[in-house]
């Protein structure tokens, strides 16, 4: 089990600091907006319940092993990854590469290929499994660590936990841990300080609305969603990021947007962002050293 703490309270971990009157944030060359992609890449347990399904089961009734939603995702890691790379690859573009520990063994050749790409690694769990059904989260979080550590040489900075999920306790596990940047918290357009145990972990902007598990797994908008989502958060932070710089993500899964109906609208809004001039596009870790050098 994990270990007893005191938890702490989210509003004392994390201030309240309007986006207004904050300490500038500024980004290189004086752009506007800094964007990351997140590719999410999870191990789901053909034996277990799956994460999430694209088909009820017959009936009403629950069955395991419960294959046609595993092939679903699993067509993610066979297909749409791919995609992903050649989409990103094509133009000049990195990621971050949110991947359960476990799933550097089982989609070796997946990892290896996000590694020749210059990739950041982040850790994103051992399993796809929520933060609160994990037995010894401490531990769970040193083998996910030390699994990107084996395959990469070097442990990840920055951390997203399954589902973004977290108990009052795992961001004090995390920091204890070594990771330096989460994206459990969206709460901000800015890079913020959260306070643990053992001193600040940073806190990069993510995305619940820019993210294809919410516009397609559970909201189930038209394939175009992404595209005329992510143009609108882009145009509207461009518009803001003249006065004060903003942080824009897209997080993406193979399974959701790495389909033949979808790739083409994540393609657009790449093509979209960069005509833009006074944009910088970088990884998690990217982020966090802009933020650092500057506090």
């Amino acid at each position: 089990m994990n270990p007893t703490v005191s938890p702490v309270s989210a509003r004392d971990r994390v201030p309240y600091s309007p986006i207004i009157g904050r300490k500038p944030f500024n980004l290189p060359n004086k752009a506007r907006v800094a964007v990351w992609t997140i590719v999410n890449v999870e191990n789901w347990l053909p034996e277990n319940a799956m994460p999430r399904t694209v088909l009820s089961p017959p009936m009403g009734q629950p069955m395991l092993p419960d294959f046609p939603n595993w092939c679903w995702h699993e067509y993610g890691m066979r297909v749409g990854f791919w995609r992903f790379l050649e989409v990103l690859k094509s133009r000049g573009l990195r990621a971050t590469f949110a991947v359960n520990g476990s799933a550097c063994k089982v989609y070796e050749p997946a990892c290896q290929a996000a590694l020749d790409a210059g990739w950041e690694f982040m850790g994103h769990g051992y399993v796809q499994k929520p933060m609160h059904l994990v037995e010894d989260q401490a531990s769970a979080i040193r083998q996910t660590m030390e699994a990107i550590r084996d395959f990469t040489g070097k442990y990840p900075r920055g951390w997203e936990s399954p589902g973004i999920t977290q108990t009052p306790e795992t961001i004090d596990f995390l920091a204890e841990a070594g990771i330096e940047y989460v994206a459990d918290w969206v709460l901000d357009d800015q890079p913020v300080p959260i306070q643990t145990r053992t001193g600040n972990i940073i806190s990069v902007p993510y995305s619940v609305e820019v993210n294809d598990v919410v516009i397609s797994a559970v909201q189930h908008h038209a394939s175009d969603e992404l595209l005329r989502r992510g143009r609108d958060q882009f145009d509207q932070l461009y518009k803001e990021g003249a006065e004060i710089p903003r942080v824009m993500a897209i997080s993406i899964h193979p399974y959701l947007t790495g389909v033949p109906h979808r790739i083409k609208y994540l393609e657009a809004l790449y093509d979209y962002i960069l005509s833009h001039e006074d944009v910088v596009m970088c990884t998690g870790g990217e982020i966090l050293d802009i933020y650092k050098q500057q506090n």
